[in-house]
């Protein structure tokens, strides 16, 4: 066993022999990695044995752990599933992870509402509304989404429709305080046929409610299922002599059968319910296909990104993925068909019957048609990772040109890997704010932005308040950079990158510890001479440029670039990759900043004179101003008039006039 800490050691012998989990972690309390086991003591101390039986990912997370937290449960299956919520609480660095699945849309069926309607969402409930998903790319939603608006007329509007017919059940004879009330016309979605209008009465709830069973039916794949209850509407509505009717569903049933004959259909042996799932792996990504089918039909397909893989086994990226895809999957389907055996195929068939609330199959096929399935679907994950992997590689391409370009301009001894811009914003003076945000590898950090209120100058003055926000941003820079770690510590160990210091960002757990290789500020030469003074008085081994935007009359808009050692400034030619990253960066920052100060402006501008009146609440003080538009209005009124308002008594009343009532009130939004 290699040398490890008296602390690990006491926790390694207190481990029990229960099933749980187990959360691995950092000097600074950061969570590492979350894993169950079967027996605790047994999986946990398997990480601290000869490390030639470790792969290079569990070396390198064995070297950072400074702490393990267990839970005991009382079975695998709980274990599971705590796991599942711990990778998702956590988004650990070392575990295999779905990429943002907290963003996947979904399409919802507002079953609990009257009149249900159909809508995208981001979040999957279980509130009693039926979920279908989740789905990868948002455009595709919203094309699915108008195409089926297209065919079913269902209603799109946020109106609450429970006056639009009883209740359901007491259509016969609805509660006493129920009125019936519905709007006067129709909207345009009636006029070109995309909603049968319950809004004015011209739908039954029956009529309504068998539209939404047809999408429903759509989205789960069962088309055959929606024909044939399109068809029996038809035959029905012409039986009755509802002619026009009829001729409506027979357009419906047409165009549902046209939308199927575009669809590339693939058939399987089994007439049940089918999700096919093969991955495929480059670098520390890996791309899980899903192939959906219902009723032996593909009914679609959807490709998810898994991040944390690298040198991690197939058996526990298919493991992985699919607790976490079917933990938020509003459907389990009867058979679950993998492309590789899962590190505990047993335990997670136990957690899908429970989930489904049935029977699951978990199969790995060797022969036959089934075999021939997953290898199609494998081929698809592996030409969708290659298709990410392209338009990263483009992506990735311009951004190391545009550094190459900023490194050469600026005479830097290597392109900058931290950029670091600074703006300042106000009117006229007030309300000051400045901004910070950062970029690493030319994309936004956005989680070490940072805002700043100026306090120690008045006016409009952004050279000096620029000074203020660089003094105080790169002090605490130096505060945190006397608490880091010797070199060759854990950190660096670990290969994390290093800043100047010799201590990496996760070791400190604190972004204020790092350095920029670029600072910019938004202003030409008076505000790059005021935070230049600032760098060279902190002694910040840092460069700072000016960029401002320069208007020269018939000629062109150009951006001007300021240096300390140019008197002239620079001018980068247009198109140059590294003139649209400073762009970039420097308009983040105005509009980081701007918003900031918009909040601020806007927390003072409903501040007035009543708000220092006692007993003149939040609600108090908005019914004044509803009803007399202002405190000027209100200092003009009587006594009477203001005791009149709701919610004011003569007491009050008397009191506004003996603060405001000489006419001195003058609220600051005035």
């Amino acid at each position: 066993m290699p040398d490890i800490s008296e602390k690990i050691e006491a926790i390694l012998q207190s481990l029990p022999h229960k099933p749980g989990i187990y959360l691995h972690k950092d000097a600074e309390g950061v969570v590492l990695y979350v894993g169950k086991a079967s027996d605790l003591r047994q999986r946990v101390r398997s990480y601290f044995g000869d490390p030639s039986d470790l792969g290079p990912k569990n070396r390198a997370l064995v070297a950072r752990i400074a702490d393990i937290e267990f839970i005991v449960v009382g079975s695998e299956l709980e274990a599971l599933i705590l796991e599942n919520e711990y990778i998702k609480r956590f988004q650990p660095k070392y575990n295999v992870r779905l990429r943002d699945d907290k963003n996947y849309p979904y399409i919802k069926v507002s079953l609990t509402e009257d009149f249900p309607r159909v809508y995208r969402v981001r979040s999957f409930r279980r509130d009693g509304d039926r979920y279908f998903g989740p789905y990868t790319s948002s455009g595709a939603v919203d094309a699915t989404l108008d195409l089926m608006n297209k065919i079913f007329p269902y209603r799109t509007c946020r109106y609450d429709a429970s006056a639009w017919a009883p209740p359901r059940g007491q259509e016969d004879a609805p509660p006493p305080d129920w009125k019936l009330k519905r709007l006067p016309r129709p909207c345009t979605q009636y006029y070109i046929h995309r909603c049968n209008a319950p809004c004015v009465g011209l739908v039954s709830r029956e009529q309504y409610d068998a539209v939404i069973r047809q999408v429903m039916l759509f989205l789960e794949g069962k088309h055959d299922e929606a024909l044939r209850d399109l068809q029996e509407q038809m035959v029905e509505a012409s039986e009755n002599l509802e002619f026009e009717r009829a001729a409506t569903l027979r357009d419906r049933i047409q165009a549902v059968e046209s939308v199927l004959e575009k669809q590339k259909i693939i058939n399987t042996t089994g007439s049940d319910d089918q999700d096919v799932i093969a991955i495929a792996g480059q670098d520390d990504e890996t791309c899980a296909q899903v192939f959906f089918f219902r009723g032996g039909r593909l009914a679609g397909r959807e490709f998810f990104i898994l991040q944390g893989t690298r040198d991690t086994a197939e058996s526990e990226i298919i493991q992985m993925f699919a607790q976490q895809f079917y933990d938020s999957a509003p459907h389990v389907p009867g058979e679950i068909i993998l492309s590789h055996e899962p590190e505990d195929s047993e335990t997670l068939r136990g957690w899908l019957r429970q989930k489904r609330g049935g029977a699951v199959t978990i199969t790995i096929p060797q022969r036959g048609d089934k075999l021939r399935l997953v290898t199609m679907v494998a081929q698809n994950a592996r030409e969708a990772l290659e298709q990410q992997r392209i338009k990263w590689l483009s992506d990735s391409q311009k951004t190391s040109l545009a550094l190459d370009e900023l490194r050469d301009a600026f005479n830097l001894p290597a392109p900058p890997r931290r950029i670091e811009c600074y703006d300042i914003s106000n009117i006229q003076g007030d309300n000051s704010v400045g901004s910070m945000v950062v970029m690493e590898n030319g994309k936004p950090k956005n989680s070490e932005y940072r805002r700043f209120r100026i306090k120690t100058v008045e006016g409009a003055n952004d050279a000096a308040s620029l000074a203020e926000i660089l003094r105080r941003r790169f002090q605490r820079q130096q505060a945190t950079s006397e608490r880091m770690p010797p070199e060759g510590s854990l950190a660096q160990g670990a290969g994390e990158p290093l800043n100047e210091e010799g201590a990496s960002a996760d070791m400190l757990g604190d972004p204020w510890a790092l350095l920029p290789d670029l600072i910019i500020v938004d202003g030409g030469r008076p505000q790059l001479s005021a935070a230049a003074a600032v760098i060279e008085e902190l002694g910040v081994r840092a460069p700072v440029i000016g960029i401002a935007k320069e208007d020269h009359g018939s000629i062109s808009t150009h951006e001007e670039i300021y240096l300390i050692e140019r008197p002239d400034p620079l001018v980068l030619p247009r198109g140059s990759q590294g003139l649209y990253l400073l762009q970039r960066i420097r308009d983040e920052a105005h509009r980081f900043a701007i918003t900031y100060h918009r909040n601020v402006r806007s927390a003072g501008t409903f501040r007035s004179v009543l708000d220092e009146i006692p007993g003149i609440g939040p609600k108090r003080k908005k019914a004044l101003i509803r009803h007399f538009g202002s405190p000027r209005n209100i200092a003009s009124a009587s006594v009477e008039d203001i005791a009149a308002i709701a919610g004011m008594s003569h007491e009050l009343a008397e009191r506004v006039k003996e603060f405001i009532g000489n006419g001195r009130a003058v609220s600051v939004s005035e």
